[in-house]
């Protein structure tokens, strides 16, 4: 493989999505209703990602990891099955669940088949009033948080802030979290769809039934040490980058690294050896690398694989790029 991968997006309607995603995107929606998610790189069971264009189209992810696990992930082959992340792009209309993932360990017992979700958020925009969840109030036990669920306050509970563009916000596994109010989000994570619903903000369809919760699970996942969450804020994401280049580390742990990339000038990005994924958060420009020459767009996510090499930026109108990739 000696050029980026660009994969057919995966849509998912949700019941709190919207139809913002068509903005991020740059494409139409189907139909009428509202899309939550779409899945720009998943080797998920559930799903795998499709190649959309040049010579390997067709091929999905899950054939790469089968066929060319070497070639795509470098060093990290032999650490991994299946392909370690999965990239989305969300729609937060209305308000997603209070929720929380299971760790590792705790998904064993409580998911088997599924693995842990440890996650990251990047705010692409929000509305003013637009609120995240992140994290436990300094003193709250499992016995305040039931007693918060008996009687419908878990937000109480809970730390939260209003997001702005540019923030990133790590959500490790066992954080209790929620999101709504109009928030486009980027989401880089491990491959998992394990989520358990501790509280739905009281609500009932038409018929006065509540969605299903989780709540003894969700309970059990649960990192009681866990305390307020912060975003790290990337000063000046909406301002013009000027043509300068800065690269600012957002996410460092055991499963994934994030920077952010902004760049008004040509800049290098590929690595020989290791495999990088880059979404376009802002602006427009052209990706070249391996002979190829790809136009670049907010909402694309391209996947360099380790046997690329170098990859050169050239923005247009000054690049954000979020780059992802496997821990050294």
């Amino acid at each position: 493989m000696d050029r980026p991968l660009y994969f057919d997006a995966f849509l998912r309607p949700m019941v709190w999505g919207g139809r913002r995603l068509a903005d991020v995107r740059g494409k139409r929606l189907p139909g009428e209703g509202p899309y939550g998610e779409s899945w720009e790189i998943s080797d998920h069971a559930s799903h795998s990602s499709r190649i959309d264009c040049g010579p390997l189209a067709g091929l999905t992810l899950r054939d790469l990891m089968r066929q060319r696990r070497s070639e795509l992930l470098g060093a990290a082959a032999a650490r991994y099955e299946t392909f370690p992340l999965l990239v989305k792009l969300l729609d937060a209309n209305d308000w997603l669940s209070v929720q929380v993932h299971p760790d590792d360990e705790k998904v064993r017992t409580l998911w088997p088949g599924e693995g842990g979700k440890t996650e990251a958020w990047f705010v692409l925009a929000a509305t003013p009033a637009s609120r995240i969840y992140a994290g436990l109030k300094p003193g709250v036990d499992e016995a305040a948080l039931r007693e918060a669920l008996r009687r419908g306050h878990v937000a109480d509970c809970l730390h939260s802030f209003a997001p702005r563009p540019g923030d990133c916000l790590f959500l490790k596994a066992g954080t209790v979290h929620a999101v709504g109010g109009g928030v486009l989000l980027a989401e880089v994570q491990q491959t998992s769809d394990a989520t358990f619903r501790l509280f739905d903000w009281n609500r009932v369809d038409a018929q006065g039934r509540a969605r299903l919760l989780h709540v003894e699970q969700a309970l059990a996942c649960i990192d009681w040490q866990q305390g307020p969450v912060e975003p790290v804020r990337v000063p000046g994401f909406e301002e013009p980058p000027a043509g300068k280049t800065e690269r600012r580390k957002l996410v460092d742990c055991s499963y994934f690294t994030l920077e952010y990339l902004l760049s008004g000038e040509p800049v290098c990005c590929g690595v020989r050896g290791r495999l990088q994924i880059l979404t376009i958060v802002r602006g427009v420009g052209r990706l070249v690398s391996g002979g190829s020459e790809e136009e670049l767009a907010p909402g694309q996510t391209w996947l360099l694989p380790a046997s690329v090499g170098e990859a050169c930026l050239k923005p247009r109108a000054g690049l954000g790029v979020l780059l992802s990739t496997l821990p050294s």
